[in-house]
């Protein structure tokens, strides 16, 4: 039941890192002739089919944003039996799936229509054997073991045998624009005619995926780069782009900016986020992989990347809002978490991370400054900014971090109150 005619490539999602990436990229690389989606969002489907199978993406450069558009797009609501039943079959002779969902937890939830349960379903109706490549994009470092342990629950095993389920590290910023007058103003696109949404994404694509072990496998999507082993890379991604990503984000709150290419024009800012990315995340990050054998965990390699994604960051092309970016407060200051566990890991090889530790105050009072809207909002967390103290920064830690803590937890509360009074000094706040 293999594809004779091309490569089939199916995704689940339907959002920017779906289409921005991965059917971008398998469209773009003439190896396919086939585009699947399962999709539940009714309004996409059928703006979608309405469109004749074509969407358009904004493609974020340094100088210019360009449009793209996709053609040729079959999208399918899993929720309904008929088709759900596209899909499966769409799977039967896929080449490349990929999923690009919130979480690993929706893997598993809606029975029948499950992810899971459909590619499972998929694989059942092969009459041959074929390689078979699953992307998972879901911003879990164990995303494919979760979603292939799933899987042999339910398929059997000879179905299994030419598969492989791939972890990816996806460095590449994107988001959805649903503001009228942003996408006016930046003469953005829509995903279609008459849907009032823009995907945005920057023209970054050097994805890095689990090293393919099929024999004899070539991908359709040929731009990624594959690694033996992902887990310095994906913690160069946490403790690297996402911390000093987060960091820049609460610090530009605190001065009021409403985008990231703002804070971008900020030399106090650049200079601490320069600082904290070069010699607290990349001094510690080096020092843990000295043997690893990449150039990125090199003095050289980290600075070139650095400094890369310090200029890619505030892309003004890119309309990275501050609130999109420091969302989500009480996950992004855990203690394993992005500013936290970036701190730990520079502590870890004698460096003391005072400029991170200036993110994570700035995150603390960019979360106070948020008290009615922020989900999960510790108990502790005063209603006003003017009450934060080092005994509320104390109190609010404790609580967010709960049981989690090592050696350093002392230490880490004592530079975030350190941290503070610099932090009350930062014109803005």
């Amino acid at each position: 039941m293999s594809n004779k005619t091309g490569k089939t490539f199916v995704g689940f999602g339907f959002g920017p890192i779906q289409t921005g990436l991965f059917l971008f990229e398998a469209y773009n690389s003439g190896n396919f002739s086939r585009f699947v989606v399962a999709e539940i969002d009714d309004t996409l489907i059928n703006a979608v089919r309405r469109n004749g199978g074509r969407y358009t993406i904004n493609v974020a450069r340094f100088d210019k944003i360009d449009k793209f558009t996709l053609e040729g797009i079959e999208i399918y609501n899993p929720q309904r039996e008929d088709e759900r039943e596209k899909i499966v079959e769409a799977i039967a002779e896929s080449d490349e799936l990929a999923t690009a969902l919130p979480s690993v937890k929706i893997y598993d939830i809606g029975g029948d229509a499950s992810v899971v349960q459909i590619i499972a379903n998929g694989l059942k109706k092969r009459d041959e054997s074929f390689t078979t490549i699953i992307y998972t994009a879901e911003n879990n470092n164990r995303a494919a073991e979760i979603l292939l342990e799933k899987l042999k629950k339910i398929t059997p095993i000879d179905k299994l045998a030419d598969v492989q389920v791939l972890n990816t590290v996806i460095g590449k910023m994107s988001g959805v624009i649903s503001d009228a007058e942003v996408i006016d103003r930046m003469s953005l696109t829509t995903i279609t005619p008459d849907i009032p949404r823009a995907i945005l994404v920057e023209e970054f694509n050097k994805i890095l995926i689990s090293q393919i072990t099929l024999k004899n496998y070539r991908r359709g999507i040929e731009v990624f780069i594959e690694k033996a082993d992902l887990l310095p890379f994906e913690e160069a991604k946490l403790y690297g782009h996402n911390a000093i990503h987060a960091l820049i984000a609460y610090l530009a709150d605190l001065k009021g900016y409403q985008t990231i290419a703002q804070a971008g024009g900020d030399k106090q800012i650049i200079e601490i986020a320069h600082n904290a990315f070069i010699n607290e995340s990349g001094a510690g990050l080096i020092a843990k992989y000295k043997d690893f054998g990449d150039e990125l965990f090199t003095e050289a390699g980290y600075r070139e990347y650095a400094e890369d994604l310090l200029r890619r960051m505030v892309n003004p092309n890119l309309n990275d809002l501050v609130e999109r970016v420091g969302r989500d407060h009480v996950r992004k200051l855990g203690y394993d978490d992005r500013i936290f566990g970036t701190m730990r890991i520079a502590m870890d090889y004698g460096i003391e991370p005072v400029n991170l530790a200036l993110g994570g105050t700035a995150g603390i009072v960019s979360m106070v400054k948020r008290y009615k809207s922020v989900s999960n909002l510790p108990k502790s967390c005063p209603e006003s900014v003017d009450k934060i103290d080092a005994d509320v920064i104390r109190d609010i830690l404790t609580e967010i971090w709960a049981d989690a803590g090592d050696r350093h937890k002392e230490k880490l509360m004592d530079l975030m109150i350190e941290a503070f009074s610099r932090v009350r000094q930062i014109e803005g706040l």
